[in-house]
């Protein structure tokens, strides 16, 4: 099997040099709003925050570094289910290595996991055992960056697994493996679920499990997972952000589409929120993502996701008997009984720490977590 076969294309990231250009004239011309005094977060992105973020977007932030760093890995593009696919695939050397796809969020990108793609593909490379590598692919959601804008409706999580499938199948794997976060966590389960004879096992951070309502399920929970049904029901007072995309995703388009600041401050609320601490995630990685949706226009086709995969945030699953192991940082533990409701639960584990982020803000732990999952399935 060779990548050029069955319709998949090389591909590489070559941003004209006047779209640059453009994008720093925006950021010196920003018509800035007006901010309470000493409200900080409570009314959204902090001011000073995304002024600097801003800043540094125009006179600081290297993309043809990042272009250079990304185009390092081979890329390539196919077309499934009518829709153009972007994904980066990392062959290991070493010759029994596990096929593994991983799966970002919103608003992250592919370049999520650019920290750990050398570890996980050459672990002899990186201090690790070799017998834990792995063959990587990174395919980009439908509607995010290289793999957008979508032209129809219907790209949820479903469609999104299913088109993973047909990758993976289109790649020559038989067996392999699924990880993801955020929506990520929702797309690599429903892969192990429509395709569990050749989906080894999946690994997840920042899982969602939501209850089903009824209270039988919520009774006897320890206090940890008190706390975590507390830090649930806080998320759902700050999820705006999520209720606006859901339901109105192209009206919030226009501004995303016009304003690089906007869409720096909207991305930004949610980095500093979800992340261990404001200013935890590195300004690079937050400004290589705002930068591919900013280059690519592809900041409102991301937003549909949303209302597409609504289905997915409703009633719990199907239950697949794939095994799936789950970690998490502090402050970020799901309820074990409701994630045991869904999944085949045989791995859970507490990282000592990161956030929402994991893969920006600890790959080396999710890392050496993805290989301690996978080493007993292959």
């Amino acid at each position: 099997m060779t990548d050029t076969a069955d319709g998949v294309t090389p591909f590489r990231i070559d941003v004209p040099q006047a779209d640059l250009d453009a994008l720093r004239d925006r950021l010196a011309r920003t018509r800035w709003p007006d901010a309470l005094p000493g409200v900080g977060w409570s009314y959204g992105a902090d001011p000073g925050y995304v002024r600097g973020l801003a800043e540094y977007w125009r006179t600081g932030y290297d993309w043809r570094r990042h272009e250079a760093e990304l185009n390092a890995f081979p890329q390539f593009t196919t077309e499934i289910d009518g829709q153009n696919v972007h994904f980066l695939h990392v062959r290991s050397p070493e010759p029994d290595a596990l096929p593994l796809v991983l799966t970002h969020g919103w608003p992250s990108t592919f370049a999520d996991f650019r920290h750990m793609i050398g570890p996980l593909t050459d672990p002899r490379a990186h201090g690790g055992d070799p017998a834990d590598a792995f063959h990587v692919v990174v395919p980009s959601i439908p509607g995010f960056g290289f793999s957008g804008p979508t032209a129809e409706t219907g790209w949820g999580v479903g469609r999104i697994a299913a088109a993973w499938r047909e990758l993976m199948r289109r790649l020559g794997y038989e067996r392999y493996g699924a990880q993801g976060a955020d929506a990520g966590s929702l797309i690599s389960p429903y892969l192990g679920r429509i395709d569990p004879e050749h989906v080894v096992g999946v690994h997840v951070n920042a899982l969602v499990s939501f209850p089903s309502g009824d209270p039988s399920e919520l009774e006897g929970l320890s206090e940890e997972d008190q706390a975590a049904l507390a830090r649930m029901a806080d998320w759902e007072e700050k999820s705006g952000y999520a209720v606006v995309q859901s339901t109105r995703p192209q009206t919030l388009a226009y501004a995303m589409a016009d304003s690089p600041v906007g869409q720096l401050a909207w991305y930004g609320d949610w980095y500093a929120e979800h992340g261990t601490a404001v200013g935890a995630l590195d300004r690079d990685d937050i400004l290589t993502n705002a930068s591919i949706f900013w280059l690519t226009g592809t900041a409102g086709s991301a937003f549909r996701i949303y209302k597409e995969g609504g289905d997915a945030w409703g009633p719990p699953p199907e239950r697949s008997p794939v095994p799936v192991g789950v970690t998490f940082g502090p402050n970020q533990q799901p309820i074990r009984a409701l994630a045991e409701r869904d999944h085949n639960v045989v791995h859970w584990t507490a990282l000592e720490k990161g956030g929402h982020f994991a893969a920006l803000e600890v790959p080396e732990l999710l890392t050496d977590d993805i290989r301690t999952f996978f080493r007993g399935l292959r």
